[in-house]
């Protein structure tokens, strides 16, 4: 079984996959900001839902927006565990509203938790997972990245910059037998903090301009959980599953994309066709062994 680092695993969808994927038998460092402070109560109820089910729950303290916290983050785990197979990049924040309401040190900041700090994580990590010529880099995205819906657009276009950064990378660290996958999850109305806790705008002067719309905003997570079929359960325990089924096969065989999405979407299709222009245009440039994992 593997060493995983998980983060943003408070609540939500990374709470969730640490809870499976320790019960499934890996060691889980569930990475969470200040869990001495305010995020004390989640994390006391990973570590006592470890001791009750005897499996292996560990915390670190990370902060996604921090460079020192997430080499501080990945020391510990080295130091602790002696090792370090898979980093599974779960934190993340929503926006919702109207995207001029929102200024630009707005969107940056989201884009710094979303995106930046899947950069930071993995300059902290990949120097480890390089030198054992193995790994497995998984990130959490969105179908949102296809699917565009409106009234998210920092959100959206924070997973889709991360969605691609997970990507571009995936062409250099391939080369040193780390795997990538990218797990992107539909819309879930339950069972997460994200509509709950959604920031907004602070610009009420630009959101009231577009006051006409508000109707709209206002039934954003009804229009979303129409999207489902009636009678299924919108809860996001399915992507832990898959996440821990994916980790579950043997490295190297992990697929590049998986899409647990319950809203008849055509998030597949989509990615099908994108996947299959990217390919044949690398392998045209010449970079075709970029695209294969290179066991060491």
């Amino acid at each position: 079984m593997s060493t995983v680092l998980i983060t943003g695993a408070a609540t939500g969808i990374g709470n969730l996959t640490a809870k499976a994927l320790a019960r499934a038998g890996h060691r889980v460092y569930a990475s969470m900001r200040v869990p001495a402070g305010r995020n004390a109560p989640r994390a006391q109820e990973l570590r006592d839902f470890a001791a009750a089910r005897d499996v292996d729950i560990r915390i670190v303290e990370l902060d996604v927006a921090s460079q020192e916290s997430a080499d501080a983050a990945v020391r510990t785990v080295i130091a602790d565990s002696g090792d370090l197979d898979v980093v599974i990049h779960n934190a993340g924040h929503l926006l919702v509203g109207y995207v001029e309401a929102f200024t630009a040190e707005e969107l940056a900041h989201l884009i710094d938790v979303n995106t930046l700090g899947v950069q930071r994580l993995n300059r902290a990590a990949l120097p480890h997972l390089r030198g054992r010529g193995r790994g497995t880099l998984l990130y959490v995205g969105s179908t949102t990245s296809v699917t565009t819906p409106p009234f998210l657009g920092p959100y959206v276009v924070s997973k889709t910059a991360m969605d691609s950064l997970a990507l571009v990378t995936s062409y250099e660290v391939s080369q040193f037998g780390i795997e990538t996958v990218i797990v992107m999850p539909g819309a879930f109305t339950e069972g997460t903090d994200h509509f709950p806790k959604a920031g907004r705008a602070t610009d009420t002067a630009v959101a009231e301009a577009y006051k006409s719309l508000d109707p709209l905003v206002d039934r954003n997570e009804e229009a979303t959980a129409g999207l489902f079929t009636p009678g299924t359960s919108a809860d996001p325990v399915v992507v832990a599953e898959e996440i821990t089924r994916i980790l579950a096969l043997p490295y190297g065989e992990r697929p590049f994309r998986s899409v647990v999405d319950l809203t008849n979407s055509t998030v597949e299709q989509a990615n099908a066709a994108v996947t299959e222009a990217r390919t044949d245009f690398v392998r045209r440039m010449g970079f075709g062994e970029v695209l294969e994992l290179r066991r060491a």
